[in-house]
């Protein structure tokens, strides 16, 4: 019971949508939104920009990470456009100030000050984002016209300072427009908007494969599916297959995220009985909730942006000295084994190398879900909270020794969530294992098990904000209207 009542109800949040505020809360998400794909549109104004499309396109079949960018950027890499650099300097920002606050006490202090302290902190992390995005743009700037001049692409264009110096203000600008948009998508008070502007990012690919994937279906020159001998579809017969194959997978492995998503565990809170007077207060039971995965998509998100920034540099290096061992080292061993890269780094087929990211990649993944856990989920202060509350967890005493119980409940969960989310992020590469031991080659997927986990995880959280907002809303209508 407890189960149903705590899901979605639908019913409020469309009787929500009645409420002016809530409308232009939507309104103002929706405008956002239509705003971030347009600057999508918008290249970056150097050279012809056809030419720097046509480098993007061989830089993206090296890189993970130009991969990565490519999607939380919503094909911003791929079009070119001055959000090319996308909210990647703001995560690294948020992983490198994170990491300061676990190992500086006084930044520690400031982020355990309440919402002031946060406040500062968030502050801060804004301001080493430009630096970041700077540096990120020069980088990619440079990588791509390097790229155009070793592949003999023809142009005419020679890049002035001015040039410079306005194509990276210009990508500057648009990852700190892309951090701004998130802030005002989180002040609307339904979801994180730095979440559901990757969430927007993916789902803005999706009718470019689903285009694709109908051309190659509906292509019946090689023949028609017969089923049975007694009924013919104009379709692919292999292609066919191989969709039907992989939209049962997908829904299996959606329908295991949400389990895993939604999975917590409870534990019951006692308040002690206080007598003040004539009154008593206390003596009631309440839950504390602990998600499975706390978490949530971030440690993948922190993993991939992390272990991908090596290749980015090993670019940079072979830009410079094309003939760099140091930087073709770096480019091949961290970037991910792919369907597009396959058969130029492994020419012999699968090597030990094919296994080095896979493994480094779960690995970050476990360790950041510990880590992100202990900053999101602090014992110690929930457990003085618990006291100063006079509330205890039965059989266990107040203050320490809760500290302590919480600290196991979580380090259990956090084992099995952070195996449960490694795996997950292992799918392209057990897929393409599985394809390459059967066919010889991988097969690549458009939506990856890092997709599909940002994608549901984003979408429950983002409904489940708006169902609290939409429950606030319509209490407030039924006082009003008795």
């Amino acid at each position: 019971m407890e189960k149903v009542r705590g899901f979605m109800h639908f019913s409020t949040i469309f009787k929500s949508l009645k409420n002016k505020d809530m409308l232009k809360r939507v309104g103002i998400i929706f405008g956002i939104l239509v705003a971030y794909r347009l600057l999508a549109q918008i290249p970056v104004p150097m050279g012809d920009a056809s030419t720097f499309k046509e480098a993007v396109s061989n830089l993206m079949e090296k890189s993970d990470f130009s991969n990565f960018l490519n999607l939380i950027s919503g094909g911003g890499l791929a079009s070119f456009s001055i959000i090319l650099v996308g909210l990647s300097p703001y995560i690294t920002g948020s992983i490198v100030m994170q990491l300061l606050t676990k190992a500086i006490p006084r930044l520690e202090e400031l982020s355990n000050d309440g919402e002031s302290g946060r406040r500062k902190i968030n502050q801060w992390t804004r301001m080493l984002t430009v630096p970041l995005a700077v540096v990120q743009s020069i980088a990619y700037i440079f990588i791509l016209y390097q790229s155009v001049v070793s592949a003999n692409i023809a142009t005419e264009f020679v890049p002035t300072t001015g040039d410079w110096v306005l194509s990276v203000v210009s990508m500057t600008a648009g990852s700190v427009i892309l951090m701004w948009m998130g802030e005002l998508i989180t002040e609307q008070g339904i979801g994180n908007g730095i979440s559901t502007l990757i969430f927007a990012s993916i789902i803005s690919q999706l009718p470019t494969t689903m285009a694709s994937l109908g051309t190659a279906l509906f292509d019946t020159s090689d023949g028609a599916l017969n089923l049975f001998g007694w009924l013919e579809l104009p379709v692919n017969p292999v292609v066919f297959w191989i969709v039907l194959g992989f939209s049962i997978a997908m829904l299996i492995v959606i329908y295991c995220l949400v389990k895993l998503n939604e999975a917590q565990r409870i534990i019951t809170i006692n308040y002690a009985k206080r007598v003040h007077g004539n009154s008593s207060y206390g003596g009631i039971r309440s839950i504390l909730p602990i998600k499975l995965i706390a978490a949530g998509v971030v440690p993948v998100i922190f993993a991939t942006a992390f272990l991908s920034l090596p290749a980015l540099v090993g670019q940079v290096i072979t830009s410079v000295d094309p003939g760099n061992e140091i930087g073709a080292t770096l480019t091949t061993v961290f970037s991910a084994p792919s369907a597009s890269n396959f058969a130029t780094q492994y020419p012999d087929g699968i090597t030990g190398q094919w296994f080095v990211y896979p493994a480094l990649y779960f690995v970050l993944v476990f360790a950041f879900t510990y880590f992100y856990t202990s900053i999101i989920f602090n014992t110690k202060e929930i457990a003085d909270n618990l006291q100063k509350q006079g509330a205890f967890i039965e059989g266990v005493r107040p203050g320490g020794k809760t500290a302590e119980y919480l600290g196991k409940v979580v380090n259990r969960l956090d084992l099995f969530g952070a195996l449960a989310l490694g795996m997950i992020a292992m799918l392209p590469f057990i897929t393409d294992y599985v394809f390459i031991l059967t066919t010889g080659a991988p097969i690549g997927l458009s939506i990856s098990g890092t997709g599909l986990l940002i994608v549901v995880t984003v979408a429950l959280e983002n409904l489940r904000s708006v169902d609290s907002r939409a429950l606030m809303i319509t209490y407030d209508d039924f006082k009003d209207e008795s």
